[in-house]
């Protein structure tokens, strides 16, 4: 198995109960995760802790083998090789479309940066707007510039929190589909939550069902759609 979470525990210091209580799941190399549930259920929360930016009270994680954190071990975001898609994008105003993306991989010699920019610009089809500022953008435009930042550094492991709360309804339509095409064309193991089930069905393999921090269903998308059809006709 390529990444493993297990039994993830987490409590904010002013809440009676656990906000993410033993949440569960292995993932293989390659699959796209949708965390499907509503504003509170914990699903941001969980992201957080996996990017290191929360620290989860009990509970393990993995990749490759590798311990992430545990009751011993706790690595620090930036050693992880996790990338994350904030709701906002998070790019650099002042920056062009091609110096956001080289900012996360400045560590690299001069000839890799932009080979791994040609790259990342090529996966979301946006050779031709290198040298555009984010303004300039369509909101659509800015989430792939955003994605294509978050793979530039070849993760092991992409995160997306809510990618598309900024977009109109008919957008996010169009969106959906690249957004998985993407995901796909990289190999890259993604979780991506959601309050949103057409996102969820449109573009997850696995579907997570969260409720108050717990899971309540987990599977294929068409499988979680028989069941709730079964659970309306019955």
């Amino acid at each position: 198995m390529y990444l493993s979470i297990n039994n993830l525990c987490f409590s904010y210091p002013s809440a009676k109960t656990e906000t993410i209580q033993s949440f569960t799941i292995a993932i293989e190399k390659g699959e796209v995760i949708s965390i499907l549930g509503r504003s509170g259920s914990g699903k941001s929360t969980i992201l957080r802790i996996l990017a290191g930016l929360e620290y989860a009270s009990s509970g393990s994680f993995h990749v490759q083998d590798e311990v992430i954190f545990d009751s011993k071990t706790f690595i620090q975001p930036e050693k992880r090789g996790i990338g994350m898609v904030f709701q906002d994008y998070a790019l650099f105003p002042h920056m062009t479309v091609g110096k956001n993306i080289l900012f996360g991989i400045s560590h690299l010699p001069k000839g890799e940066r932009r080979k791994r920019l040609k790259e990342a610009l090529e996966l979301v089809e946006m050779e031709d707007y290198e040298n555009r500022y984010p303004y300039q953008l369509s909101g659509g435009q800015q989430q792939r510039i955003a994605i294509a930042r978050a793979l530039a550094p070849n993760p092991r492991l992409l995160l997306l929190d809510e990618p598309f709360s900024n977009l109109d309804t008919e957008l996010q339509v169009k969106i959906r589909k690249e957004l998985r095409d993407i995901l796909k064309r990289a190999k890259i193991t993604s979780i991506f939550v959601t309050h949103d089930e057409d996102d969820a069905h449109a573009i997850a393999d696995r579907i997570v069902k969260l409720n108050h921090g717990k899971i309540e269903q987990m599977g294929r998308p068409c499988d979680i759609l028989k069941e709730e059809t079964k659970m309306v006709l019955s």
